[in-house]
């Protein structure tokens, strides 16, 4: 019976790209406003490629650029981009349908938690931003396990928490890291659909969701 319930955050609770791509294309144009010179789209895709480059969890994406740029004295520019883009990414929200679903999926005795790639700061700063913090027992942190998303992340979580792979379910919408390595230790799995940006690569999950809404039903479906 399932009991134990990994959800991921990015495209899982919220859709990240839109939002991320929100708040750099206000981080360039607060640069712009300062004195940066460079049009917006050029400054936007010389940004991109370094966050393609560097990871998204990398801390200096500005300071990058502002060298590649040649700029001498950067933290004019910087602190620009930096107030802008942490002014944007307190406008983010869930998935309309995430908060009211997390508490039916409590009210129901399901254990919630959180699985995720990233910082510490950083994933509880999203959690907390969308505002569904208090809906989760536990935050598993790549940072904090010591390893990314794979089998041993997995493992290391369940002991953790006492639980058996059988009664647990992950749900995340990349393959390789939030069906494949579970599915390997016996876990079951549903991927998320809804963000579109990894819908195409192969991973075979147990079920699909296309609306978080979905999830209560889908669990009832692996019980």
């Amino acid at each position: 019976m399932v009991k134990q319930v990994f959800i991921d955050i990015d495209d899982t609770l919220f859709p990240t790209a839109e939002f991320s791509e929100l708040a750099r294309r206000k981080a360039i144009r607060a640069m712009i406003e300062v004195g940066l010179d460079g049009g917006q789209e050029k400054l936007y895709k010389k940004l991109v490629r370094i966050i393609k480059k560097k990871g998204s969890n990398y801390d200096h994406h500005f300071d990058d650029l502002l060298e590649e740029l040649g700029v001498k004295e950067p933290a004019k520019y910087v602190a620009a981009a930096v107030g802008a883009y942490h002014a944007a990414k307190g406008a983010i929200q869930p998935y309309p349908e995430v908060p009211r679903t997390l508490l039916k999926l409590r009210e129901q005795g399901y254990m919630l938690h959180v699985a995720t790639n990233g910082t510490a700061v950083k994933q509880w700063d999203k959690l907390i931003l969308l505002k569904v913090h208090l809906f989760f027992e536990k935050v598993f942190v790549s940072e904090k396990m010591g390893m990314e998303k794979n089998v041993e992340f997995f493992r290391k979580a369940l002991r953790k928490l006492g639980a058996s792979p059988g009664e647990c379910v992950m749900v995340g919408d990349k393959p390789e890291i939030d069906t494949i390595p579970p599915k390997k230790l016996g876990m079951k799995t549903i991927r998320a659909m809804m963000g579109g940006r990894h819908t195409k690569k192969p991973g075979k999950a147990d079920l699909e969701m296309k609306n978080f809404a979905e999830l209560p039903e889908l669990l009832a479906k692996l019980d």
